[in-house]
């Protein structure tokens, strides 16, 4: 079984990083990461990895170990005592040029702290500017098959949490198409620390699989300024939910990290536009017809 000790959960993220980077780059064609190190003053620090190139119009692959005295606000939400802790973790956004190529989220982590309480937490979700409803199912099957290594039942779960997690409730609408979300995993799923772990590594390890499947999809397709401003518009629900909602940059904020790492995700260009409403049957009606929760992408037939 894969060690779990700290150090070498760290040594693998940056791996993982680096291993995306490389192979993001090379599915780009022209684009670059450019790499800042940050050194956080409460201690720890990352190495944060954008990318603005041909086809990715903006991306990051970024790379945190932070560690230090957990802020009351944070042992309050957590429901823990205030102690010292770690915690360490990969996270992506990719925001294509393509409207018809999805944005893609994927984000690995571990927290322990000095008492002995650690876990695991995470997933990838898929948010299509124009849903494809066999590319959804493609994704989702990929993810049971990555869940499975957990538990026959994680998938169900986990799907589940996501369709919850990536809700912007204010719009009644989920933010894509989901995947799988999961937090707090250890040993109190029954599983022990080392399955839970191979079973991060391979939602790690499934990323460059699911997004280069995508990618190739859907890169070659045509479009106009309609489908790019459609694009923003969903961007900017995209960003509504991260500024709002998301547990990440919450923690990131409040823990004082690096705030253009915390603020990686957000699109380069992005609009709101007043009381839009596409047009009936149009395949921008159809993508918001389907940003619903407890939809069966495994088995899913259209309508």
């Amino acid at each position: 079984m894969p060690d779990s000790s700290l150090t070498d959960i760290i040594g693998w993220f940056k791996g993982l990083q680096d291993d995306i980077c490389t192979s993001l780059e090379s599915l780009d064609g022209s684009g670059k990461f450019h790499e800042d190190k940050w050194i956080r003053p409460e201690g720890g620090g990352g190495r944060s990895r954008v990318i603005q190139g041909a086809h990715i119009e903006k991306g990051g692959v970024m790379f945190s170990a932070i560690d230090g005295m957990m802020p009351e606000t944070i042992a309050k939400g957590l429901d823990i005592k205030p102690t010292h802790f770690h915690a360490t973790g990969v996270s992506i956004v990719l925001h294509p040029k393509n409207p018809w190529v999805p944005i893609i989220h994927m984000n690995v982590r571990y927290f322990e702290t000095e008492s002995g309480l650690w876990w695991f937490g995470g997933g990838i979700d898929v948010t299509p500017h124009y849903i494809d409803t066999d590319q959804a199912t493609r994704f989702h099957q990929r993810m049971k098959q990555v869940c499975d290594i957990l538990s026959i039942d994680a998938y169900a779960q986990y799907k589940s949490w996501a369709d919850r997690y990536f809700f912007n409730v204010h719009r009644d609408e989920t933010r894509g198409i989901g995947g799988i979300f999961f937090d707090r995993l250890n040993e109190s799923s029954g599983a022990t620390k080392e399955t839970c772990w191979a079973f991060v590594q391979a939602v790690g390890d499934s990323f460059l699989t699911c997004y280069t499947e995508l990618f190739h999809d859907n890169n070659n397709k045509s479009y106009d300024d309609s489908h790019q401003r459609w694009q923003q518009i969903r961007r900017g629900r995209y960003v509504e939910f991260n500024l709002v909602y998301d547990r990440g940059t919450k923690f990131g904020l409040q823990t004082n990290g690096r705030i253009e790492s915390i603020l990686m995700s957000m699109p380069p260009q992005t609009q709101w536009v007043y009381n839009h409403i596409p047009t009936p049957e149009s395949k921008e009606a159809k993508t918001l017809a389907l940003l619903k929760k407890d939809i069966d992408w495994l088995n899913y037939k259209p309508v």
